[in-house]
């Protein structure tokens, strides 16, 4: 895939999601397919049509659309945004293309937390892609992160994918560092709040930037976690997230799964 490629599918899908705040649907009826675009966020109807129908309403909200960081994987086009309606909220969107239409699309959306525990933002931090020659070998690197540590394949190895205590942590109830984690984890635990990652859906990356989609548990409901991390000379430098409780199913207003 050539660069100018992956910058068309880049700019299409920021039009579309600019489009959420303008109100306008020219970039939603050139790029979403008219009638194969699959709707993976449960709280909304299916198909093209239900988004065209979302314009204004959320135009009256005064909904704002800032887009952070933007990843282009093959026909994926990841972006990691602030949404601002009903408060800010931070959310990665992500679209599949094929022959440059849009054919689907899932999210995740997470109350914007104003601070972290070491003063970072849930959205702050590197947004240049770099290393696009790693990509394949981060994209490797961080599966292997989530199955061994997240989903707990082999935690002992949890050390080794880090350069000893540097680590910029994004996740807003989480501090900086190994050290960080660590105490995080130690917490849920004397809550016995459950913390599981159970399967991994996705792995989208571009460079020093990966993106992986999980499903797992937290607190007794079936959650989506999508994490974002950044690669630093083999090890893992830095982590964003959005978490998202999964509808109950009489809730949902598509059929589709959310994975």
């Amino acid at each position: 895939m050539t660069f100018n490629h992956q910058n068309e599918l880049a700019l299409k899908a920021i039009a579309v999601l600019e489009s959420l705040e303008s109100g306008n649907p020219e970039a939603i009826t050139a790029y979403v397919h008219p009638d194969r675009y699959i709707q993976h966020n449960q709280a909304l109807p299916d198909g093209r049509e239900a988004m065209l129908g979302a314009l204004d309403h959320l135009k009256e909200m005064g909904t704002k659309v800032s887009i952070k960081r933007t990843l282009v994987d093959g026909d994926y086009v990841a972006l990691h945004s602030v949404y601002d309606f009903h408060g800010p909220k931070i959310a990665i969107d992500i679209f599949r293309f094929e022959n440059g239409l849009i054919v689907e699309h899932w999210d995740n959306l997470q109350e914007m937390t104003e601070k972290t525990p070491s003063n970072h933002t849930m959205i702050d931090g590197p947004v240049t892609i770099k290393d696009i020659d790693k990509t394949d070998a981060n994209k490797a690197f961080v599966k292997s992160y989530v199955e061994n540590i997240l989903l707990g394949k082999n935690p002992d190895l949890l050390a080794s994918y880090f350069d000893g205590d540097h680590y910029i942590q994004h996740s807003p109830h989480i501090a900086d560092g190994l050290s960080g984690l660590h105490a995080a984890l130690q917490a849920l635990e004397e809550k016995k709040i459950e913390f599981q990652y159970t399967h991994v859906h996705q792995v989208i990356g571009q460079g020093d930037f990966v993106l992986t989609v999980s499903e797992g548990f937290f607190d007794g409901q079936p959650t989506a976690f999508y994490d974002l991390f950044r690669v630093e000379n083999g090890k893992i430098a830095e982590h964003w997230d959005v978490i998202e409780a999964i509808l109950p199913v009489e809730k949902r207003k598509n059929s589709n799964s959310r994975f």
